[in-house]
């Protein structure tokens, strides 16, 4: 199976299965010389973790990360970073039921067709439970970067929506809520909204917007190595993406020439940001902001018709432990990928000495 690093200067390789051993990865090209904060790390993935709230997955795992190698006296010694995570309470008995079944939206279908044979206990590789090893490399990649600032918060729920623009927010609400909204009156009606979703026994999606503050001019290149295009590459690698959007993106569609433009002041800097921060694949400086969409979580607790190996219509019966919303839970992972790119283009432009 290939696809599974991430990165040309700053590379992430994952490993590991839901219901395994132990899942982690090995970073590669991470610089020299870097003071970890490990506490620090492990607080990202505690902002991951299931079991957190309520309204996300009870499975409960300490996602307690153990270092393997390329640190040395609390610095990154500039050789590989080995890590593992261990799982700790998986029930795979409760797959048993979709052994020979493929569950509707999920990628059991298609990983038999693709493989020959899938690992059907959770999910196997395509479980999300794989983002855990990215959110390590993204807190370390965070680390290095020290001076940019990388934040992101759900942006909508179904249809309840955060109206305002992200600079009239604070983000410090960020984490005073279970869902990881920056408003905190839509943060309410979102979580009550979740809970009704999952009452149901059903599911729901939604939107987390990330904004980069703090960014040089001079990231990305042109026309293949796009900073925007590995972003977006970056995000629809995460489960459960079906859209990415920068700056005014899509309502932008909208506007003429006149008013999406945004003039160049002498300093540089720009009067609006309908880029979102990026202009010919680079960045300009200004913030970047982008949105993520995803989709409703494809396992529900009610009953769905699908097919078995043979291919015979058959009804799938939702059991086990899963999230009516991922977005709470995916706020982390947004700002991990994203912090893993920018610091791929950042060697690049800069180099590795920091």
């Amino acid at each position: 199976m290939a696809g599974n690093t991430y990165g040309n200067r700053f590379r992430v390789t994952t490993f590991g299965e839901s219901h395994g051993v132990a899942i982690g990865g090995i970073i590669d090209g991470c610089p020299a010389g870097i003071t970890l904060d490990l506490e620090a790390i492990q607080q990202e993935l505690d902002r991951r973790k299931p079991g957190q709230s309520k309204i996300v997955t009870q499975r409960k795992e300490a996602d307690e990360v153990k270092f393997l190698s390329g640190i040395f006296e609390g610095k990154t010694t500039g050789t590989p970073i080995g890590f593992m995570i261990e799982n700790t309470n998986s029930k795979s008995k409760d797959y048993d039921h979709i052994k020979d079944i493929y569950r509707p939206s999920h990628a059991d279908y298609v990983y038999d067709e693709k493989y020959g044979h899938r690992d059907h206990r959770g999910g196997g590789r395509s479980s999300a439970r794989e983002t855990a090893s990215r959110v390590v490399a993204g807190a370390i990649a965070k680390q290095v970067l020290k001076n940019i600032k990388i934040t992101a918060y759900v942006a909508s729920v179904g249809d309840i929506a955060v109206e305002k623009p992200y600079q009239e927010l604070d983000f410090k609400h960020i984490e005073e809520n279970p869902v990881r909204c920056a408003d905190p009156i839509k943060a309410a009606q979102m979580e009550e909204l979740i809970k009704e979703v999952k009452k149901d026994g059903d599911s729901i999606g939604g939107t987390i917007i990330c904004v980069i503050q703090n960014v040089p001019v001079g990231l990305g290149e042109p026309v293949f190595d796009r900073l925007d295009a590995d972003l977006a590459k970056a995000m629809l690698g995460i489960n459960a993406v079906k859209g990415v959007e920068f700056g005014r993106g899509f309502e932008g569609t909208k506007m003429r020439g006149s008013q999406h433009n945004d003039p160049i002041l002498p300093d540089g800097t720009t009067t609006t940001n309908n880029a979102g921060g990026i202009v010919g694949g680079i960045s300009n400086g200004m913030d970047i902001y982008f949105k993520v969409a995803f989709k409703p979580t494809a396992t529900l607790m009610k009953d769905q018709q699908s097919i078995n190996t043979s291919h015979e219509v058959v009804t799938v019966q939702g059991k086990g432990r899963h999230d009516a919303c991922v977005l709470p839970r995916a706020v982390p992972i947004v700002e991990a990928m994203t912090a893993v790119t920018i610091l791929d283009f950042y060697i690049e432009q800069f180099g590795s000495k920091f």
